[in-house]
């Protein structure tokens, strides 16, 4: 059986929301929970019914209080968060990163789905989606060829990724005080305080949170197309660039402190300052792109 992403996501943002005393199940009304976590009201009501079923509240009257109190082990582990597409889409990444996957390289099916755990027809769908840009090619009886790319298709698709995202960043800065992706975007700047801290040992886990990032702000502006682009704008943005090792603690180091400063900004809504950081952040990643192209020849 499929495991159910939603509800477990929307269960721990719950868990998080109580913990950090911004949500009282006591005086939370179930509408006002759905609007907060951004969820339908049947997941809304899932979420409540394992709370009471874990102890955490006890209905007592028209209103559940506080039980217990909420453990680590109380929260759903994150891969079980996250959609199979998703899983998939992160593991691949994750692969391609770690592994230093060079333009060449052959894609065995099989082996990736072992190694993600997942099903060969998950595999298969992921690679099918990215083949269509031109940057995978299934080839007969050998699996597929990831082909790589030039200079030149890499910055044609910087261009649409500044228009995007300067669109999206402007939108996310005006929605409403109540909305979740404030919550998310509270818990990105702490994770990138939290990885500052630890850079020495934990540079190659901004890739992870570079793609959160840029997620939860084009989430703010739905777009079917821009969704559906967004997958070949964070192959390359997010993870090829970082192919060029040369300095990658320090550049990684520098645009953590773009993310602080760009989140700030977020904050702020002020339209100028967020334009500008992000106009920051975007040449700043324009010129690792292109010197990582150029130094993987």
């Amino acid at each position: 059986m499929k495991p159910d992403s939603v509800f477990k996501k929307a269960f721990n943002r719950t868990l998080q929301l109580v913990e950090a005393g911004d949500v009282d199940i006591g005086a939370t009304s179930e509408n006002a929970l759905r609007a907060r976590i951004g969820v339908s009201r049947t997941t809304v009501r899932k979420v409540l019914s394992e709370l009471d079923a874990r102890g955490i509240t006890q209905a007592t009257g028209k209103r559940p209080r506080a039980g217990k109190p909420i453990l680590k082990s109380d929260y759903f582990p994150d891969p079980e968060t996250t959609s199979k597409r998703q899983h998939v889409e992160e593991q691949f990444m994750e692969w391609m990163l770690r592994g230093d996957t060079q333009p060449g390289t052959l894609i065995n099916e099989l082996q990736l789905a072992r190694q993600f755990g997942v099903a060969t027809n998950g595999i298969r769908e992921f690679l099918i989606r990215f083949s269509r840009f031109g940057l995978i090619e299934k080839k007969q009886n050998s699996g597929w060829l990831f082909k790589g790319f030039t200079e030149e298709y890499a910055l044609e698709l910087f261009e649409i990724r500044v228009m995007f995202e300067l669109r999206s960043a402007v939108l996310f800065s005006e929605l409403p005080d109540d909305s979740p992706f404030w919550t998310e975007l509270a818990e990105l700047k702490t994770a990138h305080q939290q990885l500052l801290l630890e850079i020495g040992r934990r540079f190659h886990d901004f890739s992870r949170l570079d793609n959160r990032l840029h997620r939860l702000i084009n989430r703010a502006a739905p777009n079917r197309f821009i969704d559906d682009f967004y997958e070949v704008i964070t192959l390359i943005f997010h993870y090829h660039y970082q192919w060029n090792k040369k300095d990658e603690l320090q550049r990684n180091e520098a645009a953590i402190r773009e993310h602080l400063a760009y989140i700030d900004a977020l904050s702020s809504g002020d339209a100028h300052e967020i334009e500008r950081a992000c106009l920051r952040h975007m040449t700043s990643a324009r010129t690792t792109l292109v010197r990582s192209i150029d130094g993987a020849g």
